[in-house]
This record gives C-alpha cells, structure tokens and sequence, in this order.
C-alpha cells in the first residue's frame, strides 16, 4: 500500500505540472496575440487615416472645381447673342437644340431658358416645354438678386437638384432667366463605388449630398444615429470585431468606421469622409492569422497527451443511444399522425372538388339568364307587333316579324353553346365577316329599346365593308352587350346620346361612347359578377363574356371615361387585308 502511495504522488504531480505548464503557454501565446493585434492596428489605422485624409483633400478639391467650373455657364449663357435675340423674337425653333449641344460640351444635367414669367420656352430636356416654373426658388432668385444665384431644390420625385441660375437683360430689362442643372449627384454616384462614405452637408448642417442615398435630407448625426436596431446576436458579433482597439467614430450596416471631416469653401459646406476599418483589420488579420496557426499546432500536441481524458466520457454515447430510442418512438408517432392528416386532406379535397362544382354550375345559370334576356325582349316586341299586323290584315309583314323570332330563336341556341365554350376556353371555327354588318345588324336588333328610351344616334361607318375573321353570332353578341351596358347608363339622363363609329386600319375599332356618369371603377369593369346595377337588374357577366370573346377573337376591349360626362368602349378586331382585283 506505501509503495502504491509513494508512485502514485509523482504521476499526479507530474500530471499537475504538465497542465500548468499548457495553461500558461496558452496564457502567454494569447497575451502576445493581444498585444501584436494593439500594436499592428494602431499603426496601421494612422497609415490608413494619412491616405483618407490624401483623399478627402481630392474630393474636396474635385468638388469645388466642379462648382466653380458650372458657374461661369449662366454668365456667358446670358451675354449669347443668340439667345438674347430668340428670346426678343420668340422665336425658339432652334434654341433648345442649341442648349441641347450646349449640356452635351459642359456636361451638366440641364440647361433651361424661361421667359420673364417663369414658362419654360426652351430646353436640352424636350419634355420640359412649356412648364411654367415660376414658383421655383431658382427663378425667383434669380429675378430679385444680380449675377449668379446657386439653389437647391427638391423636384417631384423628391430628388434633390443643384441649380445655377442668372437673369437675362436686355437694354436695362429683365427678358428672361437661364438656368444650370450642376450633376453633382453623377459625381457623387461615382464616388460610391469606393468603399467609403462620403457626404456633403450644408450650413445648417444637412446632408444634401451623399453616396448614401439613405441619409439625404437629415442631419449628418440624425442619420448616423438612425442606423437600424442591432440583435442580440449582431451585438455579439460588433463586441468581438471591437477588440482591436481602434477608436471607431460611426457604425453603417454594422460596419466600424472612423470620420473625417474638411470645410469646402462654398456657401458654408462641409465634407465628411467616413472609411472602414475593414483592409485594417484584414493587413492585422493576415499576421495573427500565423499566430494563431502555432497556437494551434501547440494545442493539437497538449490535447493529444489529454486525450485519454476522453475515455472517461465513454458514458456519454450510453446515454446518445437512449435518446436516439426515444428520438425514433417519436417519429414513429409523427408519421402516424401525417398519415391520419394525409387521409382528413383528401376527404377535404373531395369536398372542395365538389363545391366548386356547384359554385360553376351557378355561375353558367346567371349566365345563360343574362344573355337569353335580350333576345326574349326582342321577340316580345315582335310578337306584339306580328299580332298588330294580323289584326289589321297584313299577313306578309307579320310573317317578316316571325321570321325575325325564329332567327332569334337559333341566336339563343348558339348562345347557349357559346356560354358552354365560355367555361372551357374553347373557340369554334372563324371565317371571314363583315364587322359593319354585324354593327348594323345589332343596332336593327337593338332599335326598340333605343326607340323606347328616345336615344339620339350618331353613326360614323365606313363607306365599304370592313372584313375580320370572328364568329358572326358571337360578334353581334358582344356588339349588343356594348349597346345595351350604354342605355344602361343613360337612364338617369333627360337627353341621351349615343355615338357609333367603326374605323378601318391594320386594327378595326368600334367605338361606343353614352353620355352617362361614366365608369367608377375601371379596373374591375370586366371582372365576373361585377355590376354597378341594382339586385335584380344584371348579375355582371355582359361585359366579362364580351371580353372573353374578344381575346378568342385576337382582339381586345377596353373602356375608358371621357369629360365632362360619360365613358366610351373599343372593340378591336384584327382586319383582314382587302386583296385587289
């Protein structure tokens, strides 16, 4: 038992020994890491904030060349000859292409000419023509003060502009005002493919320029301050990349930077440079990076003689094994679960099948109802009238009217057939007609109501036939679909007036226009089930089927309100080309 005793002492000191002596040889090579990463980041951040400082003396120095090199347009722009003697004879044919050579040669955004009023007369940008910018700082500026006006001025878009502004004279009076758009943000748009921010403020100490579009309009401090809310878990991480000791002035998408700052000789202006510690830390990297590599050779050679240690956890895999058992009873019980849900879906699927089975079914009932309406009202009114006729012995024409209710007839058995076609997206043959009979044929069918109502017709028809390839029936459909949703809209009207035209060309247009209230809602005019009609009055197909026909029929249909009163509808067909004899 001594002897037991006596060996076991010195192995467990010599165990002691040898765990003291990788602890602080851990201890040491960390301690080293440490001070090697103060020391190599301090020296190279000053190395790093002398070539900022190079380059903020270049960006100011571009910037003020930029200003100054701009400023001198709007003085010469106001002594041209040309544009004095223009302006004197209103004569601009030739100005804006002048100013147009003018931006192309000084590369400036713009250059406006205004008349003494403020409406633009000419300009490099066309579009522009005829704006009247009279209420614009620039403008009225330029009026009140003498010689060059610098402005800022937020457009629109809510972009901010940088403009340079003079008046014109002519024999001691105010003829007109010249106005410079400075491309600062196109230089600043170039300077932020650097990796550094960087910012102009004004005065009062707002940010008017900036390669981060972000911070426009705010205090240089507000915008820094109002960088977003950082997680537990990007605080984690910005508390480990701040160890290296550097003094960090501003954080941008949680990214450490440091600031510099240089006053520009121009209305009070400030440039502030804002570079990230990123190459620092990448040049301090790549030398602990070999550090850090024999720290761990050192560890890999103390954890090998530690390794017996890891016998002792063997119990561990014991206790994985029973946790993996009860990991795989539960799965077993999930999938069982899946399966019942699997089941309960396709009995939900079967019903939903089902429902909308039923749900098509209604919609072809209020379909077949809506149009079946039209052509029983006709034949109403030409059964009255056959039997007016038969009264007062006129046999042949009251056989004309039940010919006319027999050809109504075979119309609403084609539309029965086309309301099924409808639902499945299927077209029947197409051939050649000609789209103003169908025009004429329509309003014939649709006098009665158009006579009852007292509408004023007004026809534009081309003096030949306009041929399109279409179905005749479903052509003539969507024709009275148009003329009946217009008398629709004109009930409430004391006057009523409809307005017919067919124009020919590469696309045959209908154009229906009432003077009803127009048309609320545009966007769902053509949508099923969507109507403005009181219950009872239509169930909102009319105009869904007739759009569906005009894209079987390659065309398009489309409504659009007009001032002050009522709302027009344009079918388009492709024409056919009309070949020569």
């Amino acid at each position: 038992m001594i002897t037991r005793i006596s060996t076991e002492l010195p192995r467990r000191w010599s165990n002691l020994v040898v765990r003291l002596g990788i602890l602080l040889l851990v201890i040491s090579v960390i301690t080293i890491i440490l001070l090697s990463n103060l020391y190599l980041t301090q020296n190279y951040s000053q190395q790093k904030r002398t070539e900022a400082e190079r380059e903020l003396s270049l960006y100011s120095g571009r910037l003020i060349s930029e200003l100054q090199r701009i400023s001198v347009v709007p003085l010469l722009l106001s002594r041209d000859t040309g544009l004095i003697s223009d302006i004197n004879s209103k004569d601009y044919q030739l100005t804006s292409q002048r100013l147009i050579s003018f931006s192309d040669e000084i590369r400036v955004n713009s250059i406006t000419l205004l008349e003494r009023y403020g409406r633009i007369v000419a300009s490099s940008d066309r579009a522009d023509l005829g704006r009247n910018l009279r209420g614009q700082n620039f403008f009225f500026n330029a009026i009140r003060q003498t010689g060059t006006v610098f402005t800022i001025s937020d457009n629109e878009k809510g972009r901010r502009s940088f403009f340079y502004s003079r008046k014109l004279e002519f024999q001691g009076k105010i003829i007109g005002v010249i106005v410079v758009e400075v491309g600062l943000d196109n230089l600043f748009t170039t300077w932020s493919a650097n990796d550094a921010t960087i910012m102009v403020t004004n005065s009062e100490g707002i940010v008017v320029l900036s390669t981060e579009q972000g911070f426009l309009n705010q205090s240089l401090e507000t915008a820094l301050i109002s960088q977003p809310t950082l997680t537990v878990l990007e605080r984690a991480l910005r508390a480990t990349s701040d160890w290296n000791g550097a003094e960090v002035d501003a954080y941008i998408e949680d990214q450490a930077l440091y600031r510099l700052d240089t006053a520009i000789p121009f209305q009070g202006w400030r440039l502030t440079y804002l570079a990230p510690f990123q190459s620092v830390r990448e040049k301090v990297n790549g030398v602990l990076a070999l550090g850090i590599t024999a720290l761990a050779l050192l560890l890999a050679l103390c954890f090998y003689f530690l390794s017996r240690r890891a016998t002792r956890q063997s119990f561990l895999f014991k206790a994985e094994s029973e946790e993996l058992r009860a990991l795989n009873d539960r799965l077993s019980t999930e999938i069982t679960q899946r399966e019942r849900a699997e089941r309960n879906l396709e009995v939900a699927e079967a019903s939903l099948e089902q429902s909308s089975k039923l749900a098509a079914l209604g919609e072809m009932s209020a379909a077949v109802s809506h149009e079946l309406n039209q052509p029983l009202a006709a034949m109403r009114t030409y059964l009255a009238g056959a039997k007016l006729l038969l009264s007062r012995k006129r046999p042949d024409e009251a056989l004309s009217s039940f010919q006319r209710i027999d050809d109504l007839i075979g119309r609403m058995g084609t539309i029965t057939q086309q309301l099924k076609s409808y639902s499945r997206k299927g077209s029947d043959d197409l051939i050649p007609v000609d789209f103003k009979s169908s025009v004429n044929a329509s309003i014939s069918m649709m006098a009665p109501q158009l006579g009852q109502q007292a509408v004023e017709i007004s026809k534009s028809l081309p003096d030949g036939p306009v041929m399109v390839m279409a179905d005749p029936v479903r052509l003539e459909q969507v024709i009275v679909n148009l003329l009946r949703n217009a008398l629709d809209a004109m009930k409430g009207q004391s006057e009523r007036y409809l307005q017919i035209s067919l124009t020919a060309g590469e696309m045959a247009t209908l154009t229906i226009q009432d003077n009803g209230p127009g048309i609320e809602n545009l966007d769902e005019m053509f949508e099923p089930f969507f109507t403005t009609k009181k219950p009872g009055e239509g169930v909102g197909l009319g105009l869904a089927i007739s759009s569906s026909i005009a894209k079987d029929l390659d065309g398009r249909l489309f409504a659009r309100n007009v001032p002050p009163r009522g709302a027009v509808f344009e079918f388009q067909l492709p024409q056919l080309e009309q070949k020569e004899n």
